[in-house]
């Protein structure tokens, strides 16, 4: 008598990209759409720095550490008048408007929303994250998240000592708008290096954990009114794609599983504002809000059922 067979092993389920059940429930749109928007804002702000020496046509003079647009307004990067104060320099008045200007805004839009709306090497971070998830590639240490704050204090010393401004020397958001302009292997070697840390060495490493002027972002975001919320949060299935995609996914769990009894709003600085957890959430668990909601302000168990 011939033994019973044993019945193959079933193979396991292939497992989905991520954002691939997000876009079977809601829509590619919905899916996508702070993604897709957030590359737009990007593209549209390097557009108009680009027109005047590409084009001829100067809506905005200057680049993302100080600029006039049409003339009249003045932006100017906080972290950049910060250098030139410790050096020692006198800015003009024009540069302090366009440092109050600047920070209103993003106190208001949070701080670090520059870093995911604006900087155009978070299109290069964003891009290694892309590629080191559909590699599958694992192993990398992140350093200290505190570095990116002792660097600002050392940029800050450093400009005192030397009277320049240090930073703006080796800043790739400088260097790569350069790069776009005037092009240059030099320049595009710092954007190629920023990606090569981000793919191989610490994952979300520079944005995240080196990057001095994300840190003088965050500092302003400490007051900011736009919130992303954990609002529904008891639709949560566990499925892990907002910490897969955030770019600081220790801020989520706090807010997401109501730690210490924490409500479903995102306070951490480190809040980059991309919408990103929006994005690839199915369940739709995450919103934008603000900090004055007050549906955000309770606690879910104590939220009353509708």
């Amino acid at each position: 008598m011939s033994p019973t067979p044993t019945p193959a092993a079933r193979p396991p389920r292939p497992k989905k990209r991520i954002g691939a059940e997000a876009r079977e429930v809601k829509g590619f749109w919905r899916a996508h759409r702070w993604l897709l928007l957030r590359r737009l804002s990007q593209a549209g702000v390097l557009a108009l720095f680009l027109l005047g020496p590409l084009a001829g046509v100067w809506i905005v003079k200057g680049n993302l550490s100080a600029s006039v647009t049409l003339g009249v307004l003045p932006l100017t990067d906080p972290f950049v008048l910060a250098q030139s104060l410790a050096a020692g320099h006198a800015p003009a008045l024009s540069a302090l408007i366009g440092a109050a200007i600047v920070i209103v805004f993003y106190a208001l839009a949070g701080g670090r929303a520059f870093c995911a709306w604006v900087c155009p090497v978070n299109v290069i971070t964003d891009g290694a994250g892309w590629l080191r998830r559909r590699l599958d590639l694992s192993g990398g240490r992140a350093p200290n998240p505190r570095l990116r704050h002792w660097l600002l204090v050392a940029v800050l010393l450093a400009s005192a000592l030397t009277g320049r401004l240090v930073w703006e020397n080796v800043n790739p958001v400088s260097l790569t708008q350069r790069a776009l302009i005037f092009g240059g292997s030099a320049v595009w070697g710092a954007a190629l290096a920023v990606f090569l840390f981000d793919l191989l060495v610490a994952p979300r490493g520079w944005c995240g954990h080196v990057c001095p002027a994300g840190a003088a972002w965050s500092l302003i975001g400490r007051v900011s009114v736009v919130r992303v919320s954990a609002r529904h949060r008891d639709r949560c299935n566990d499925c892990a794609e907002c910490y897969a995609v955030c770019p600081e996914p220790q801020i989520i769990p706090i807010a997401l599983k109501g730690k210490d009894g924490a409500g479903p709003l995102i306070l951490d600085e480190a809040c980059t504002q991309c919408g990103r957890c929006i994005d690839v959430c199915a369940p739709d668990v995450f919103t934008f809000s603000h900090r004055f909601d007050k549906l955000d302000k309770i606690d879910r168990q104590e939220r009353p059922t509708p």
